[in-house]
C-alpha cells in the first residue's frame, strides 16, 4: 500500500515538473508562484516558498496546512556569509489536533556567529510500542500527545571552523492513553507515563568546514552538545542529560554526483529514563523508513550514506543506505537494522542550493509484519 502511494505520488510531482515550467514560460502561472519555483535569482535577495500539506488517518481525519520558508543572506557582499532562514509550519485535523512550529537559523556575517531558535506545539496522537530495539507491532498503544517545546542555541566561531557556545530550552509532554490495558499501562518499567516539565542547558562544540550549508559537496561537521537537564514543577523529578554527537562528510566525484556520509550518537545519561525522552529511531533525516518512536531506547548509534545526482540544475536523484539501533547499555553490531531508499530533489531556488525533496524509505521486515516503510516530504536536504 505504501509503494502504490509513493508511485502515485512520484508521477504527481513528475507531471508538475515536466509541465509547470512550460506555462511558467508562457506566464499562464501567477508571478508570485512563478518567483517562488521557476525563476532563477543571482541577486542574493531573499526568497520565499509555500509546500502545502495534506493527509488522512484515521485517528486524525483529514489534515491540512502548510509550510513556509523563507531564506536570506546577513551579508550580500560577502561570498562565504551562509544562506539564514525563518521556517513555519502548521497543520490542523478535522478531529481538533494541531501541529505548529516556527523555527530560525540565523548566520552573522562571515559566518562569525550562528543562532538557532525554535517554538513548536503538538496536539496529535501517536503510536507507543514500549521501550527496545525489537519491539512488536502488535504491541502498538494509541497515546494523545500534548507537546511545548522551546529551544535556543548560539556558537560563536573561535577559529577556523571551529564554533562553541551554548544550548539551552525546555519541554512540556503530556499523554492520555486512549486505549487502556495495553503496554503503555501494563508495563510497569515505563518510566514518565505522566509527561513532565523539563529545562536543560549546556555546552556545545562543532568543527563545520562545509563550502554550503544547504546542498554541501564538499568538507562535513562534527556537532556535539550536552543537555543537562531538571524536571521544573511538581510533575517532574527528572535530573539527567542528554549527549548527541554527529559527523557528516561530503566528497565531489563529479560535477554532478556527491557521496555524502552520516554518523549520529545519543546517550542519555543519569538514572533515570523518561520515555518521552528516550532516543526514538527513524525520521525524516535519519533511518527513514522506520516510524518514530517504534523503538526507542536510553542510547542510540545510526549511519548512513547518501548518493546524490543532480542531473539538472532544477532536478535531483539521490539513493540512500544506512543502518542503526537503539540499545540500553551495550552496543551488539549484530542487532543492527537496515534501511534504504530513494528521493527526488527540485531546486527551487538554484542560487541558495535549496530544494523541495520526497524520499521513500524502507526497513526491516520482522517476523509476522509487512516490511516497514515511510514517504517523507520537505524542504531542504536530509544532513
Amino acid at each position: 500500500m505504501a509503494l502504490q502511494r509513493m508511485k502515485k505520488l512520484i508521477n504527481i510531482i513528475l507531471l508538475f515538473l515536466l509541465v509547470q515550467p512550460v506555462f511558467a514560460q508562457v506566464k499562464i502561472l501567477p508571478k508570485f508562484i512563478r518567483r517562488m519555483y521557476f525563476e532563477k535569482d543571482t541577486s542574493k535577495r531573499g526568497s520565499f516558498v509555500l509546500l502545502p500539506v495534506i493527509s488522512s488517518a484515521p485517528e486524525t481525519g483529514l489534515e491540512g496546512g502548510g509550510s513556509a520558508l523563507y531564506s536570506f543572506y546577513t551579508d550580500t557582499l560577502s561570498k562565504n556569509t551562509r544562506v539564514s532562514n525563518i521556517f513555519a509550519y502548521a497543520t490542523l485535523t478535522t478531529k481538533g489536533q494541531s501541529r505548529l512550529n516556527l523555527s530560525s537559523s540565523y548566520w552573522a556575517p562571515n559566518n562569525n556567529y550562528h543562532f538557532t531558535g525554535a517554538i513548536g506545539y503538538i496536539n496529535f496522537p501517536f503510536d507507543f510500542y514500549g521501550i527496545g530495539n525489537n519491539t512488536a507491532k502488535a504491541d502498538a498503544d494509541r497515546l494523545g500527545q500534548k507537546r511545548l517545546r522551546v529551544t535556543f542555541s548560539g556558537e560563536k566561531k573561535i577559529g577556523r571552523n571551529i564554533y562553541v557556545g551554548l544550548v539551552a530550552g525546555g519541554y512540556d509532554y503530556r499523554f492520555h492513553d486512549r486505549e487502556t490495558g495495553g503496554i503503555f499501562t501494563t508495563d510497569p518499567t515505563i518510566e514518565g507515563k505522566q509527561g513532565g516539565t523539563i529545562l536543560y542547558y549546556g555546552p556545545s562544540l562543532i568543527f563545520d568546514s562545509r563550502n554550503n550549508n544547504t546542498y554541501t559537496t564538499s568538507g562535513g561537521t562534527l556537532t556535539s552538545y550536552l543537555n543537562i537537564m531538571n524536571g521544573a514543577g511538581s510533575n517532574s523529578g527528572y535530573s539527567g542529560g542528554f549527549l548527541n554527537v554527529e559527523i557528516t562528510h561530503f566528497f565531489a566525484l563529479s560535477r554532478k554526483f556527491v557521496l555524502a556520509f552520516d554518523v549520529q550518537s545519543q546517550n542519555m545519561t543519569g538514572s533515570q529514563s523518561p520515555f518521552y525522552l528516550l532516543p526514538a529511531l527513524g525520521s525524516d533525516e535519519m533511518m527513514r523508513g522506520y516510524y518514530n518512536g517504534r523503538f526507542r531506547d536510553r542510547n542510540l548509534l545510526a549511519g548512513q550514506t547518501e548518493l546524490r545526482y543532480r542531473a539538472t540544475e532544477r532536478l535531483g536523484i539521490v539513493g540512500f543506505i544506512g543502518a542503526g539501533e537503539v540499545f540500553h547499555k551495550d552496543f551488539d553490531i549484530n542487532q543492527l537494522k537496515p534501511n534504504y531508499g530513494g528521493g527526488l530533489r527540485y531546486f527551487f531556488d538554484v542560487q541558495k542550493g535549496l530544494s523541495i525533496r520526497i524520499d521513500y524509505g524502507v526497513g526491516e521486515k520482522r517476523s509476522g509484519e509487512s516490511k516497514q516503510s515511510g514517504v517523507y516530504v520537505g524542504l531542504g536536504e536530509a544532513f
